[in-house]
């Protein structure tokens, strides 16, 4: 991961020359002998509309940066985008797999830029912001800048009610507490992005998700991302994104690459609800007049059983799936780090013992009795859970040694 501890040398200096090369003479084809400082990939599905407009607002950042440039237009149409684009003085590949994040990825691999831009190309952002989120990047040794929509100016008819004031915002905030990315848009396709930050990225996703991924791995890998307020505007052509569908997506790829909030948070609360629930009934705590009794052991056992088979499945994820985010509860990091086979065969195997000793016990008072009807008391569904737990642990632990064998 690059170190955001030691400052980066400007790509231009602060002072631009009054006489600067055009467009033409700074834009890069794909076989020439100069190198490229600046990439801008766009991803297209049938964007002959907007696409030439998205160009010239490049070509015009382009000649304001005064640094070589190349423009990646990474095309699956149908209709004339690719044909404009390459009139334009675009570069244009063809994905070999379809998807969103797939055409940015096979795009990556083709840019020889020092700095990366990425952008959609239904005019919905200005490139000609580009200048902008370029000079942030610079100042505040970032590796990643953002054009943030919700904190800029939204045009009327840009962004669906929906979108705007639920759907995003709600997207945001969940991968803001996940992810730790404190950022206000997380979803903004208008990004930059330092050739080196990208390359540790792990991006693996194929679909709209990959907005998502971005920002999750950035956030995980503690790169520092910065925002720059811009103006999203209505789109031309028609659109290709599915809301709820594609809204899903998103909100699927963060919890099951946060299995710490997917499963070991939910389980941890259900499991000291139930031995709180399960104390409190064993003890005889009356609360408000009211003393809790066999049904409240019942729901207390209930919910103990259940949140330790969510822990356990939190352990499992984390294990099996190597999730962007890995668990920083106690008790996941702990299991992790201290249970192997033997530990935590004989941790569930003495919990098992204590509830089998408890129930022979109880056993041995059935038939000293006559096998007359015993009162189902708190302590003979305490020493069950204990048994269902003892061998839940027993057995998970033989498993985690299965999986985690390397």
């Amino acid at each position: 991961m690059p170190s955001n501890n030691q400052p980066r040398q400007r790509a231009v200096p602060d002072q631009l020359p009054v006489e600067q090369a055009s467009a033409d003479e700074l834009l890069v084809g794909a076989n020439s002998a100069i190198t490229p400082q600046l990439s801008i990939v766009m991803p297209t599905l049938n964007e002959e509309e907007g696409i030439s407009k998205c160009i010239d607002r490049i070509r015009t950042s382009i000649e304001r940066l005064g640094l070589p440039a190349e423009i990646i237009v990474s095309d699956s149409s149908t209709d004339r985008t690719s044909e404009i684009a390459e009139e334009m003085g675009a570069i244009v590949v063809t994905p070999d797999q379809p998807g969103y994040g797939y055409a940015y990825r096979y795009a990556f691999e083709r840019t020889r830029g020092e700095y990366i831009v990425i952008g959609d190309a239904d005019t919905t952002y200005d490139f000609e912001d580009i200048p902008r989120l370029f000079e942030k990047l610079e100042e505040e040794d970032a590796d990643l800048v953002m054009g943030s929509r919700l904190g800029g100016e939204i045009k009327p008819g840009a962004m669906p009610p929906l979108h705007q004031y639920l759907g995003n915002p709600l997207l945001t905030k969940f991968l803001n507490v996940f992810y730790d990315a404190g950022v206000s848009d997380a979803h903004s396709g208008f990004r930059i992005i330092r050739r080196d930050s990208l390359e540790a990225l792990n991006l693996k996703t194929d679909g709209m998700e990959f907005a998502s991924e971005m920002i999750m791995e950035a956030g995980a890998k503690d790169m520092k991302i910065v925002e720059v307020p811009i103006t999203y505007h209505e789109r031309e052509g028609e659109a290709n994104l599915e809301s709820f569908k594609d809204g899903w997506r998103h909100v699927r790829f963060m919890l099951v690459n946060a299995p710490g909030y997917l499963f070991s948070v939910p389980g941890l609360v259900l499991s000291v609800c139930g031995l709180m629930i399960m104390g409190i009934t064993t003890i005889g705590v009356s609360i408000s007049g009211i003393t809790p009794g066999v049904h409240s052991m019942i729901a207390g056992s209930l919910l103990t059983i259940v949140g330790y088979q969510v822990i356990t499945l939190g352990v499992f994820a984390t294990v099996t799936s190597d999730p962007i985010q890995k668990p920083t509860d106690p008790i996941t990091t702990w299991a992790l780090e201290n249970i192997g086979l033997e530990r935590g065969a004989a941790v569930g195997i003495g919990i098992f013992a204590i509830g089998a000793i408890t129930a022979i016990y109880l056993i041995s008072e059935w038939i000293l009795s006559g096998f007359t009807e015993l009162p189902f008391t708190p302590l003979s569904l305490a020493a069950f859970t204990a048994i269902v737990i003892g061998l839940q642990t027993t057995f998970s632990s033989f498993f985690l040694s299965m999986v985690n064998s390397d």
